[in-house]
């Protein structure tokens, strides 16, 4: 009794700790609402400002991702170097070594999924909140949204439904829908945010290639596993977080590929800007670039220009030309 009481006041203190941030994602979601009186539109533009939240770290994490792919040739030769676990303190200090000096923070890319997590928990108690319904007097009760919002007035008057293009988005795939055409845009829904989470993967895949970096095999598993994972999360939450999950994959994917346009994620532009604070430690940083510098000719480095060996002439001899003429 005493652990069940303890766990009730833990759940209520952290349920009062962000109750203000579920009811100012409500009060954005009515906000839109009001604007243009669309549960689609309303969803699409509350991820939009929580997307512009987290393109920062989205933008880290692909610059750390990608660097980490570039670095996988020299992770194998230390790994084959340090074998043993004789040798596993040396190969840790080795690799940190290795991540200090190109930059590189082998968690960076987790960083976004950790950052969004709470993002997505929060706006699944929202919009599970829009549907709620009172289990004695089955009269709706929207939660977090004001009272005073058109939101909050057509929600009881559907009785809590979200209701756009002919479809509740408060339910579920495998809800109670009649039939099985009703069902279908739900599936519709879940197919395309795994779609749609397969072309985010080609497209880092595809940039890699051009850019040559090798892609580890265990790297591509994962990529054909995880959507396949997010599926069954799909198909089990309501399709109003589905439709938020659809367009914050389609922000993500708009922003790698501007990234990749500019050349904000190029390797070797990243250790290019690195050089000038590096150079002045390091006389080998020079070097290093020009190693990753593509050739014209695609046989190996670069080559620097040949210096010019003729000395530069003396000034007398422009003295002497004259007495000889004469």
């Amino acid at each position: 009794m005493n652990f069940l009481a303890a766990s009730s006041g833990i759940a209520h203190t952290v349920g009062s700790i962000f109750q203000p941030i579920f009811k100012a994602f409500g009060w954005l979601l009515a906000f839109f609402y009001q604007l243009v009186p669309n549960y689609v539109f309303a969803i699409t533009m509350l991820t939009i400002v929580v997307m512009g939240i987290l393109t920062p770290f989205t933008v880290k994490s692909t610059r750390s991702m990608m660097a980490m792919q570039r670095i996988q040739p020299e992770l194998k030769k230390l790994q084959q170097k340090y074998k043993g676990p004789e040798n596993r303190q040396l190969l840790n200090e080795e690799m940190m070594k290795l991540y200090r000096e190109e930059g590189v923070n082998p968690l960076g890319g987790c960083v976004p999924v950790l950052i969004q997590a709470p993002f997505l928990a929060i706006l699944y108690g929202v919009i599970k909140g829009l549907s709620n319904v009172n289990p004695v007097t089955h009269a709706a009760e929207p939660r977090y949204i004001p009272h005073s919002s058109a939101m909050y007035t057509n929600l009881v008057a559907s009785g809590g439904k979200i209701e756009a293009f002919g479809i509740n988005l408060a339910l579920k795939p495998f809800s109670p829908h009649g039939s099985w055409v009703n069902a279908l845009p739900y599936f519709i829904l879940v197919a395309i945010a795994v779609g749609l989470q397969y072309f985010q993967m080609w497209q880092m895949n595809n940039r890699n290639r051009k850019t040559g970096q090798a892609i580890p095999s265990q790297a591509l598993m994962l990529q054909r596993i995880m959507p396949i994972a997010f599926a069954y999360f799909y198909i089990v939450i309501p399709a109003a977080v589905v439709l938020y999950m659809i367009d914050s994959t389609i922000i993500r994917i708009i922003t790698q590929d501007v990234m990749f346009r500019t050349g904000v994620s190029n390797p070797h532009k990243q250790k290019e800007r690195r050089l000038p604070s590096r150079a002045a430690d390091d006389p080998d940083a020079m070097d290093d670039v020009m190693d990753d510098k593509p050739s014209t000719n695609g046989k190996g480095p670069a080559a620097l220009p040949a210096p010019d060996k003729k000395p530069p002439p003396h000034p007398r001899s422009k003295a002497k030309k004259p007495r000889k003429d004469r």
